[in-house]
Protein backbone atom coordinates (compact mmCIF):
# COMPACT_ATOMS: atom_id res chain seq x y z
CA UNK A 1 0.00 0.00 0.00
CA UNK A 2 1.43 3.33 -1.02
CA UNK A 3 1.53 6.29 1.33
CA UNK A 4 1.85 8.94 -1.35
CA UNK A 5 -0.99 11.26 -2.28
CA UNK A 6 -3.01 9.98 -5.21
CA UNK A 7 -2.84 13.38 -6.91
CA UNK A 8 -2.40 17.06 -6.22
CA UNK A 9 -5.17 18.75 -4.27
CA UNK A 10 -4.64 22.51 -4.03
CA UNK A 11 -7.16 22.91 -1.22
CA UNK A 12 -5.55 20.22 0.93
CA UNK A 13 -2.16 21.76 0.18
CA UNK A 14 -3.46 25.19 1.29
CA UNK A 15 -4.85 23.64 4.49
CA UNK A 16 -1.47 22.02 5.15
CA UNK A 17 0.32 25.32 4.59
CA UNK A 18 -2.03 27.08 7.02
CA UNK A 19 -1.41 24.37 9.62
CA UNK A 20 2.35 24.92 9.21
CA UNK A 21 1.85 28.66 9.77
CA UNK A 22 0.00 27.90 12.99
CA UNK A 23 2.62 25.39 14.13
CA UNK A 24 5.26 28.07 13.53
CA UNK A 25 3.42 30.22 16.08
CA UNK A 26 1.36 32.59 13.94
CA UNK A 27 -2.03 31.42 15.17
CA UNK A 28 -3.95 34.51 14.02
CA UNK A 29 -2.68 34.23 10.44
CA UNK A 30 -3.28 30.48 10.31
CA UNK A 31 -6.82 30.96 11.60
CA UNK A 32 -7.54 33.68 9.03
CA UNK A 33 -6.17 31.58 6.16
CA UNK A 34 -8.38 28.65 7.19
CA UNK A 35 -11.44 30.87 7.65
CA UNK A 36 -10.90 32.29 4.16
CA UNK A 37 -10.58 28.76 2.78
CA UNK A 38 -13.77 27.77 4.63
CA UNK A 39 -15.60 30.62 2.91
CA UNK A 40 -14.31 29.44 -0.46
CA UNK A 41 -15.18 25.78 0.17
CA UNK A 42 -18.63 26.53 1.56
CA UNK A 43 -20.78 24.44 3.85
CA UNK A 44 -21.71 22.10 0.98
CA UNK A 45 -18.19 21.77 -0.45
CA UNK A 46 -16.01 18.67 -0.59
CA UNK A 47 -16.54 16.86 2.74
CA UNK A 48 -12.86 15.86 2.95
CA UNK A 49 -11.85 19.50 2.66
CA UNK A 50 -14.45 20.57 5.22
CA UNK A 51 -13.48 17.80 7.64
CA UNK A 52 -9.75 18.49 7.43
CA UNK A 53 -10.08 22.25 7.62
CA UNK A 54 -12.53 22.24 10.54
CA UNK A 55 -10.44 19.67 12.42
CA UNK A 56 -7.31 21.83 12.17
CA UNK A 57 -9.12 25.11 12.70
CA UNK A 58 -10.58 23.89 15.99
CA UNK A 59 -7.03 23.50 17.32
CA UNK A 60 -6.41 27.20 16.73
CA UNK A 61 -9.02 28.29 19.28
CA UNK A 62 -8.17 28.52 22.97
CA UNK A 63 -11.88 28.88 23.84
CA UNK A 64 -13.40 25.37 24.07
CA UNK A 65 -16.79 26.62 22.83
CA UNK A 66 -15.24 27.94 19.62
CA UNK A 67 -13.19 24.76 19.22
CA UNK A 68 -16.35 22.71 19.77
CA UNK A 69 -18.17 24.45 16.91
CA UNK A 70 -15.37 23.50 14.51
CA UNK A 71 -14.98 19.98 15.88
CA UNK A 72 -18.71 19.37 15.36
CA UNK A 73 -18.33 20.57 11.76
CA UNK A 74 -15.38 18.21 11.29
CA UNK A 75 -17.33 15.19 12.54
CA UNK A 76 -20.37 16.08 10.45
CA UNK A 77 -18.20 16.39 7.35
CA UNK A 78 -16.43 13.09 8.10
CA UNK A 79 -19.80 11.36 8.05
CA UNK A 80 -20.18 12.56 4.45
CA UNK A 81 -16.69 11.55 3.26
CA UNK A 82 -16.54 8.36 1.24
CA UNK A 83 -13.70 5.87 1.41
CA UNK A 84 -13.20 6.46 -2.31
CA UNK A 85 -12.70 10.19 -1.73
CA UNK A 86 -10.15 9.57 1.02
CA UNK A 87 -8.29 7.12 -1.25
CA UNK A 88 -8.29 9.68 -4.07
CA UNK A 89 -6.53 12.08 -1.74
CA UNK A 90 -4.12 9.64 -0.14
CA UNK A 91 -3.97 5.92 -0.87
CA UNK A 92 -2.79 5.10 2.67
CA UNK A 93 -5.70 6.76 4.47
CA UNK A 94 -9.05 5.36 5.53
CA UNK A 95 -12.00 7.38 6.78
CA UNK A 96 -12.35 5.03 9.75
CA UNK A 97 -8.99 6.29 10.97
CA UNK A 98 -10.34 9.82 11.32
CA UNK A 99 -12.95 8.98 13.96
CA UNK A 100 -10.76 8.35 17.02
CA UNK A 101 -9.25 11.83 16.75
CA UNK A 102 -12.54 13.53 15.88
CA UNK A 103 -14.33 12.02 18.88
CA UNK A 104 -11.33 12.65 21.13
CA UNK A 105 -11.41 16.34 20.27
CA UNK A 106 -15.14 16.57 20.92
CA UNK A 107 -14.73 14.77 24.25
CA UNK A 108 -12.01 17.19 25.24
CA UNK A 109 -14.09 20.24 24.22
CA UNK A 110 -17.12 19.05 26.17
CA UNK A 111 -14.92 18.18 29.16
CA UNK A 112 -13.40 21.65 29.21
CA UNK A 113 -16.90 23.12 29.07
CA UNK A 114 -17.98 20.96 32.03
CA UNK A 115 -20.41 18.87 29.98
CA UNK A 116 -19.08 15.59 31.33
CA UNK A 117 -21.94 13.38 30.07
CA UNK A 118 -21.39 14.52 26.47
CA UNK A 119 -17.63 14.22 26.99
CA UNK A 120 -18.04 10.63 28.18
CA UNK A 121 -20.15 9.75 25.13
CA UNK A 122 -17.45 11.00 22.78
CA UNK A 123 -14.53 9.49 24.68
CA UNK A 124 -16.38 6.16 24.55
CA UNK A 125 -16.78 6.60 20.78
CA UNK A 126 -13.07 7.44 20.49
CA UNK A 127 -12.22 4.27 22.43
CA UNK A 128 -14.52 2.20 20.19
CA UNK A 129 -12.77 3.53 17.09
CA UNK A 130 -9.24 3.32 18.56
CA UNK A 131 -8.56 -0.25 17.31
CA UNK A 132 -8.56 1.25 13.79
CA UNK A 133 -5.57 3.45 14.67
CA UNK A 134 -2.25 2.48 13.14
CA UNK A 135 0.43 0.86 15.27
CA UNK A 136 2.87 3.74 14.92
CA UNK A 137 3.83 6.90 16.85
CA UNK A 138 0.70 8.75 15.66
CA UNK A 139 -1.59 5.94 16.79
CA UNK A 140 0.27 5.70 20.10
CA UNK A 141 -0.09 9.47 20.60
CA UNK A 142 -3.85 9.30 20.04
CA UNK A 143 -4.31 6.25 22.26
CA UNK A 144 -2.42 8.07 25.02
CA UNK A 145 -4.53 11.21 24.57
CA UNK A 146 -7.72 9.15 24.72
CA UNK A 147 -6.60 7.68 28.05
CA UNK A 148 -5.59 11.13 29.31
CA UNK A 149 -8.96 12.70 28.42
CA UNK A 150 -10.88 9.72 29.85
CA UNK A 151 -9.05 10.14 33.15
CA UNK A 152 -9.70 13.89 33.15
CA UNK A 153 -13.41 13.23 32.54
CA UNK A 154 -13.48 10.80 35.47
CA UNK A 155 -11.86 13.46 37.69
CA UNK A 156 -14.25 16.15 36.39
CA UNK A 157 -11.15 18.14 35.46
CA UNK A 158 -11.89 21.08 33.14
CA UNK A 159 -8.32 22.38 32.74
CA UNK A 160 -6.66 22.52 29.34
CA UNK A 161 -4.31 19.60 28.77
CA UNK A 162 -0.69 20.60 28.16
CA UNK A 163 -0.56 17.89 25.47
CA UNK A 164 -3.60 19.22 23.57
CA UNK A 165 -3.05 20.47 20.01
CA UNK A 166 -2.35 24.19 19.99
CA UNK A 167 -1.31 24.22 23.68
CA UNK A 168 2.17 25.40 22.90
CA UNK A 169 0.76 28.52 21.24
Amino acid sequence: MTTAPAGPDPTMEAIGQAVAVGQAGDIASARQILLNLWSAIGVTGDPLHRCSLAHYLADLYEDPAQALAWDVRALDAADAVTEQRVQEHHAGLHIAGFYPSLHLNLADDYRRLGSFEAAAEHINAAEEHAPRLPRNPYGDLLRGAIREVAEAIDRRDRTRRSSAPGSAA
